[in-house]
């Protein structure tokens, strides 16, 4: 069963799950930052690991400042 990709969504849980983690870093930042590593997934064919994918790509960037 195949769920209809939301890219705004995703983008959403995973700023959520990273302003917990980075709360130093300012929320514009890390929103900008997770939509644009979504905005690199959203159109491969990997739709149910974009949030992780993306939430880990945004995590490297984060870490180094």
């Amino acid at each position: 069963m195949t769920t209809e990709f939301d890219a705004d969504e995703v983008a959403r849980k995973v700023v959520g799950r990273l302003k917990e983690k980075f709360p130093k870093a300012s929320v514009d930042d890390v929103e900008q930052i997770v939509r644009e590593e979504v905005a690199i997934l959203a159109d491969k064919p990997v739709h149910d690991y974009v949030a992780v994918l993306a939430e880990r790509a945004a995590k490297k960037r984060l870490k180094r400042g």
